[in-house]
Parts: C-alpha cells; structure tokens; sequence
C-alpha cells in the first residue's frame, strides 16, 4: 500500500459500497482507523531501525431493530477486493443476527451531520531527521524512538451522517544515558518539527548528565517538599482520569473521585479539568454516531460532570455526550497558574524535583491513592540549585491531597503531551497539563 495513499476517498466509496447492500430495515455504522507514519528506532545516536507503515482497519457494525453484531477487517487498498471483503463480513453479521438476543443497552444516534478535520502539518524528512540526531547527540548515549505521520479516522452511517479526521503529527521520546546506568527521559511532540526546539531540548537534557552522574542522595522515608513537571504530572491525572470520570464507573461506585462527584471530597479552588475536543487532538465523533462535546469534569477543585457513552445513557438513564466506549478522557486539559518555568527552582527551594514517575498504580481507590517509584530524573534540591540525583524510592500519597491542601503553585504554562501509545496503531488524544509544586510528597521506602 502507498504511503500517501488517500484513506478518505477510499472510505467514502467503501460507504456508499456498503450502504447499497443493506436489506429492509437494517442500519449500518462503519468506523476507520488508519495511518500512514514513519517509524525511527535509535540507539548510541544511530538509526538501529527504520520504517514505513501504511495500514487501515475497518469495523462495520450491523443493527437491524434492537440486535446488532460487529465485524473488524483490515484493508488491503483495493476498492473492489475491500467491498468484497466487507460483502461477506456483511453477509455473516446478517446470519448472526437471526439467533442475536435484544441488545438492552443498544443506543446511537440517528442524526443525520457531517464533520471533517484535516490538519497538514510540518513533519522532518527521516532522512534529516537521522542526520540532525546524530549532529545534536554527537558524544551522547542516546537511545529515542520517533513515530510521525498521517492519522485518520472516519465514521459512516446508513442514516446520513459523516466524520471525517485526519492530521499529521509526530511524537519522539529519547533518553540519554550516564555511565551509571542512570538517564533523563525527555520528548519532543507536535504537529510542527523545529530543529531548533528539538536541539534545545536534547541540550537542556544533556545539561543535568553531570549531576545525574554524581552520588546519588538517599532520603529517608517521610514527606517531602516537591515539584512534579507535566511529564510526572501525567503518571497520576491519566491513572486518576482513566475511570475517574466514567458515568458508568460512578453508577456502580466505584470510579477513583467517586468522593469528588458526591462532595464527600475536593481539590484546590485552582484545580480545574475538562475534556477539551477543542484542543483538535482527537476525533470530534465517536463510533455511536455522536458527535463530542468538551465536557467540564472538575471546575474550582468539585467534581461536575462526567463522560457519557450511549451503552452507560441507555443503562442509568443519562444523557450521551459523545464519550468513546471506554468513559476516558481522551483530550483531557487542565488550567496553569503562575509559576513561570525559571522560577520552578527557586520556588522549590529545598527539596524533590520529580522528572518522571513509574509503574503508578492504585494503593487505595476509593480515596485516590497512589503508590509508584520515583524514576532516574528525580534530583535533590537546596537553596533554588540542583545539588545531586535521588535513588529510586517509592511513593504513596492522594491526589486529594496533592491536588487539595498540599498544592501550592500551578505552571503558568501547561505542556500538551500527544498520546505516544504505537500498539496496534498510532494513537490519537493526549492530555495538556501543568507542573505542579506540592508542599508534601510521601514517600515510603
């Protein structure tokens, strides 16, 4: 298949294709995911594998009364072999249905709109992309992986509706390694490369190796005075959002801010959280035909609303509100405040810079508690100066309280971070988020 093969078109024929073979009364829902991306492995500063991947998955969904079935085929790019393959996926959904159960919880929308997004962006050639690595790592141990492209998603309905999304950008992680074994992760993602933004940020990395190579400090278990940046931010606000904002999961008690959305428990006036679809970062539809709203989930530090699909509105009697299946933020923002990044240490003073976070988890759900380790870019602060790294330890505290009565001050520039998940398929979403300075972080061992 061609790297810049033309996933609309193809996906629009494939739907009037489809639509002609319906019988009676039947209602077909038809979604898309495709790529066309590069993918760029490196390690010591070289290219250890490169990559183009043009691929295209369809899932047609059957509903004919109150039963339906699915059906997921991947296309080759050839129209006629493509309607053939979907014919018969067709022609066995159909047979399914005659012993299918009534589905109770089926709901979609039977609007009819058309919504489309496509964004051009300004990706690096790979092959500058590889010399401009090695130029910038000359001397470093770096180990990074690059994934940019093409994402498209589109949806069809029998019924007259059309989405379409499809925008280029791309997502480069890299570690630099120090001769202990130890590294500082940095990324780098967008939809506009700039050789400069990316040099600095290898250098601003690269800056801290001497002190990353010093004796590490060990602490004591206790609490600590702590500044989280985005990328540590993220660890805890994406393992609290991933169900904490789900109706379905709040419907049977026991989503993570179950306490938050009955007012049982808050977080700090400044704390404010929405999933923001005007960011354009995902598919302004979902595969139940409904188009997405930017839903407000946290405003003043009180839980508000919460992200609705049809299955959990048809259940519990609510109001769809255009949520994916799964009740997860997918473009989930949260507002800054104001700390300006060359005061992040002098604010700090004395005490944890926390770089990355790993293996986060639930210690205890239902009053948000976390546990997880601390990673290799965690350093020790006094006086407004990093001084030395700290040994990995771990951590177990609540975000009631990093986020409520132990948070002090709020980057006054939240950092979008693009969802690097490549299994399968190239994600879409992301989350944009501040750094945060906490007067307290426990840490256990």
């Amino acid at each position: 298949m061609m790297a810049n093969f033309d996933w609309k078109r193809h996906f629009g024929a494939l739907a009037e294709g489809i639509e002609r073979l319906r019988e009676g009364s039947e209602v077909t829902l038809l979604s898309l995911t495709a790529e066309n991306s590069e993918f760029i492995r490196f390690n010591q500063g070289k290219v250890r594998q490169i990559g183009t991947v043009s691929q295209g998955k369809l899932t047609l969904r059957l509903i004919d009364g109150a039963r339906q079935a699915y059906s997921t085929m991947t296309m080759g790019g050839q129209l006629d072999a493509d309607l053939d393959d979907a014919a018969q996926a067709l022609a066995m959904l159909r047979s399914s249905l005659r012993d299918a159960p009534e589905d109770p919880h089926l709901l979609f929308d039977r609007s009819q709109w058309s919504q489309s997004t496509q964004r051009t962006g300004r990706l690096p050639d790979p092959q500058v992309l590889v010399r401009t690595v090695a130029e910038c790592a000359h001397g470093l141990d770096f180990v990074g992986f690059y994934a940019g492209g093409t994402i498209a998603r589109g949806f069809a309905s029998s019924l007259g509706s059309r989405g379409w999304y499809e925008v280029d950008n791309f997502n480069f992680s890299w570690s630099l390694f120090d001769r202990s074994g130890r590294a500082i992760k940095t990324e780098y993602a967008g939809d506009a490369w700039d050789d400069a933004v990316f040099a600095h940020k290898l250098e601003q990395a690269a800056s801290r190796l001497p002190i990353l190579s010093g004796t590490p400090r060990v602490l004591t278990p206790g609490r600590y005075r702590t500044y989280f940046t985005p990328a540590a931010m993220s660890s805890l606000v994406e393992m609290m959002a991933y169900e904490g904002f789900s109706a379905r999961q709040q419907a049977t008690s026991r989503s993570p801010l179950y306490k938050l959305h009955t007012g049982e428990a808050q977080f700090d006036p400044r704390v404010t959280l929405t999933e923001e679809i005007g960011l354009a970062i995902t598919p302004g539809f979902n595969n139940d035909g409904y188009l997405r709203e930017s839903v407000s989930l946290v405003a003043n530090g009180r839980g508000v609303d919460r992200l609705t699909d049809a299955r959990s509105a048809r259940e519990y009697g609510l109001t769809p509100n255009g949520a994916t299946a799964d009740e997860a933020p997918s473009s989930l923002a949260m507002e800054g405040g104001d700390l300006h990044a060359d005061d992040v240490l002098s604010a700090l003073d004395t005490g944890l810079y926390v770089g990355n976070l790993w293996y986060v988890n639930f210690s205890d759900r239902m009053h948000c508690r976390m546990t997880g380790m601390t990673r290799f870019a965690t350093f020790w602060v006094e006086n407004g100066r990093i001084v030395a790294p700290v040994e990995a330890m771990r951590f177990d505290d609540s975000l009631y309280g990093l986020l409520g009565d132990q948070l002090e001050r709020l980057d006054a520039e939240p950092e979008l971070q693009l969802n690097d998940s490549t299994w399968g398929e190239r994600a879409t979403g992301g989350i944009k988020l501040p750094g945060a300075l906490a007067k307290s972080f426990q840490l256990t061992l």
